[in-house]
């Protein structure tokens, strides 16, 4: 009964903002932990939409998310569907679980980037929005992750340097190398490059039109959306609140 219980929460709507990022770390979470059993097949995609409440496009997304980072199989045919794979990887990078704390230096980087962004909207120039705009151009071209990861750091450092401030530049910077440390513990899928990166794009249009409002709320889910992948794709993680 517990057993049903708990594989029924995991198929509960998703309601946040950050509905592909939230759904890989249900799915991503639920398979780390054996409440879906290796093996286990999902429900179908339109019931599986209706049930998580997201969209069919989304959960394709998050599919594709999951099958690129190995925890699910899809296989074709009248006996075909998306299944468990028999054996989860735990994941690539370093070994072992995230270190402890590692919610915290999210919460650092939510208060220091968060900021930085507001104040960046209001003084940002064409020479800034290229240099965003290059860095998102080679993620997208990037065939390696470490390609694309320096290209992402450079994004978020351009965005500190415009406040003409140094010391938030020098923080954005401590910021970055911290999370770089946290996200060498989980799979990089393709699929979740791609949703970040578009992130990126929606950013790039906030901070042209000097609107700090959206620049902020845009940064904020695309940071949400970093934990989610974090807590869905990591080693030995916390169990679920």
């Amino acid at each position: 009964m517990a057993a049903d219980a708990a594989v029924a929460a995991v198929f509960n709507p998703v309601r946040t903002a950050t509905t592909f990022e939230e759904t890989v770390d249900r799915l991503g979470t639920a398979i780390r932990l054996g409440i879906l059993a290796p093996g286990s097949r999902l429900p179908s995609e339109r019931e599986l939409a209706e049930q998580l409440a997201i969209s069919r496009s989304t959960l394709r997304q998050a599919i594709t998310a999951l099958v690129e980072s190995g925890h699910l199989t899809s296989l074709r045919g009248r006996t075909g569907g998306t299944f468990v794979v028999p054996e989860p990887p735990l994941a690539e990078g370093s070994p072992g679980p995230l270190p402890d704390g590692w919610h915290e230096v999210l919460d650092v980087r939510i208060a220091i980037e968060v900021g930085v962004v507001t104040v960046a909207a209001e003084r940002i120039d064409d020479e800034a929005l290229q240099i965003m705009r290059d860095a998102v151009d080679r993620m997208r071209a990037a065939r390696e992750f470490e390609e694309y990861r320096r290209a992402d750091v450079r994004f978020h450092i351009a965005i500190a340097q415009a406040t003409g401030v140094a010391r938030l530049a020098e923080l954005a910077t401590e910021v970055q190398a911290q999370v770089t440390e946290l996200i060498a513990h989980i799979a990089h899928p393709p699929q979740v490059l791609r949703h970040s990166n578009a992130d990126h794009v929606r950013l790039i249009e906030a901070l042209a039109r000097h609107d700090a409002t959206r620049a902020a709320r845009v940064l904020r889910r695309h940071l949400d959306g970093t934990e989610h992948i974090l807590s869905g794709l990591m080693p030995g993680g916390p169990l679920p609140e």
